[in-house]
């Protein structure tokens, strides 16, 4: 059983690198956000007080950003890996292996490893950038931060083949993904922050409430304060919300996907 779930795997790897438009767009997309929105922002996201330039949160722009930005190379890797499930569905290779002996959902889990493994890889990549976004990256806050990542990156390819097992061609995957990610991302305080020093109260006053509550009711932006919280020790909620959170998606997805790869 583990030699059938690694050989998924190594296919599911294998084939993710492979694909250079893949990778090309894994490490162009973190530049385009630190370098493009990273500077160019930077000079909006702090105010005068009496003489005195201060930012919005004590972190420059493109610290603050950086966080979001591993969790959208991760977001953008997991759900579009699973991409791999109509290509299978299509060509022929998803029936050999459901008629196999392996067990389904030891398929299931060397696919979504497989996946999960290139998220975590993509992820990886914009830590590279962590000196030019001036954020000091520890042996302990990459331990950390990679098994977030893990989880992460496993919750979002279990709902990817969920999503792959509905859809039926590779465009209307590529379309109703985007629609799911970019939302998902963008209301995520990942762009901009809801003071933390605010009151509930004070937050609606400041932003529409519509707003705050699609923010606050998001699980991606638990996500994004976990990562903030690893790599520059800013929390936006409670710290302890983003890791439960994280571990309940990648376990509820999975058996999601399970349900559905059963149907298969």
């Amino acid at each position: 059983m583990l030699g059938g779930i690694y050989a998924i795997w190594l296919r599911e790897v294998k084939r993710a690198l492979r694909d250079r438009g893949q990778l090309i767009g894994g490490i162009s997309r973190p530049l385009m956000w630190v370098l493009i929105m990273g500077i160019g922002l930077n000079p909006y996201f702090r105010g005068e007080v009496f003489g005195e330039v201060r930012f919005a949160v004590p972190y420059t722009y493109i610290q603050f950003i950086f966080p979001a930005i591993v969790v959208l190379n991760i977001m953008y890797t997991s759900v579009q890996s699973a991409v791999s499930v109509i290509w299978d569905r299509e060509f022929g290779f998803l029936r050999e292996v459901l008629v196999s002996p392996l067990p389904r959902w030891a398929a299931l889990l060397g696919k979504i490893l497989g996946g999960t493994t290139i998220a975590v890889f993509h992820g990886s990549l914009v830590l590279v950038l962590a000196a030019f976004a001036d954020v000091v990256i520890t042996w302990d806050r990459l331990l950390i931060g990679l098994g977030l990542m893990f989880l992460l990156a496993f919750g979002l390819t279990s709902f990817g083949v969920v999503l792959a097992s509905r859809i039926r061609s590779f465009e209307g995957f590529g379309v109703f993904s985007n629609a799911i990610i970019l939302p998902l991302y963008f209301l995520s305080s990942s762009v901009f922050p809801l003071d933390p020093a605010l009151t509930r109260a004070q937050t609606l006053v400041v932003y529409p409430e519509w707003l705050v509550t699609l923010v606050e009711w998001n699980p991606v932006t638990y996500a994004v304060d976990a990562m903030r919280g690893t790599f520059i020790q800013f929390h936006q909620f409670d710290p302890a919300i983003g890791p439960i959170l994280l571990a309940a998606m990648a376990v509820g997805f999975f058996i999601w996907a399970l349900l559905d790869f059963r149907k298969a």
